[in-house]
């Protein structure tokens, strides 16, 4: 562990990255970061392994670091709220989010989300995330009003909902790439170490809405992550999708968290919509009534708040 005791100095960025396993991809992301033109004061890497080979990413990456190994994995939410606890009391004014798994697309893109939140007054601002390997599109599709955007330039086009060139308000993808402001967790607080991974960056978001902070995308930055279309599924003929992940252990996380979302101020009124949409799923397009009990169930763990780790 490599830091300064003394407080950074005013206006400093400090980059929070979550890792675990994967420190083939997390060189990707650190070596990003290390040629942004506008300064990282300082590193922090939540290692949830923790391994030695991370570590060794870490040090060598070029910037000063804090490599904070977690014996208790913590999920992205506990990862996330660690580093930010950590590059709080550090005396960061600017704090970077990202997974270990995207990395920003040019050496450019913490100048402009600086720029941005600087000049629109933002507490918080993320850049456009977009498919590693189809930059042209998005890495996850993004809703406006009743339509699905899937590119960047379906995104940049749309001007109905208050977009500029420059910006699209108060939506954000939270935890790759975005950009905060240190006095906007003492508004919105730290992600909830609770939800573990699944939801908690749409838990961070739903905070963010319901503050009244000005935050949004900046559409002239880009943040390159695997495709997440993977885990929704269609139905009505492609019309409309449902998340129902292959992997049990993300399937347990998504619909338990889910429940939790869905019953909090704010998405109650998406939650209302959940059930009809989830059911024609299970039961007529997956014609599965087994599958359609246990998504009920752990909606049900999750608006009563037991949070047992799958």
């Amino acid at each position: 562990m490599n830091e300064s005791r003394a407080p950074l100095p005013p206006g400093s960025v400090v980059a929070v990255v979550v890792t675990r396993y994967r420190s083939d991809v997390l060189v990707d992301s650190l070596a990003a970061l290390a040629k942004q033109t506008h300064p990282i004061a300082h590193l922090i890497v939540v290692d949830n392994g923790p391994d030695q080979p991370a570590r060794e990413v870490v040090d060598s990456c070029g910037l000063p670091t804090t490599w904070i190994p977690s014996w208790n994995n913590l999920g992205g939410a506990g990862g996330f709220a660690l580093g930010i606890l950590h590059a709080l009391a550090m005396g960061a004014d600017w704090i970077w989010l990202g997974d270990d798994d995207g990395h920003a697309a040019d050496d450019s893109v913490l100048a402009t989300l600086v720029d941005v939140a600087e000049r629109r007054e933002l507490a918080a601002v993320s850049p456009i995330v977009a498919d590693k390997d189809e930059p042209d599109r998005l890495a996850f599709p993004v809703r406006r009003g009743l339509t699905w955007h899937r590119s960047r330039a379906a995104l940049r086009a749309d001007t109905e909902h208050g977009a500029d060139d420059v910006l699209l308000p108060q939506i954000a993808a939270l935890f790759n790439g975005a950009l905060f402001r240190a006095s906007t967790f003492d508004v919105v607080g730290v992600p909830d170490l609770r939800l573990f991974v699944r939801g908690d960056e749409v838990e961070m978001h739903r905070r963010l809405v319901r503050s009244g902070l000005a935050f949004g995308t900046a559409l002239q930055a880009a943040y390159l992550h695997p495709t997440g279309n993977e885990d929704d599924k269609p139905m009505l003929r492609g019309r409309l999708h449902a998340r129902d992940p292959d992997d049990p252990v993300k399937r347990y996380y998504t619909y338990r968290n889910r429940g939790y979302l869905i019953s909090q101020a704010g998405m109650r009124k998406v939650g209302l919509l959940e059930y009809p949409r989830f059911a024609w799923y299970f039961l007529i397009t997956k014609r599965s009534p087994r599958q359609f009990a246990q998504w009920l169930r752990l909606l049900r763990q999750g608006k009563a708040e037991r949070f047992h780790r799958a």
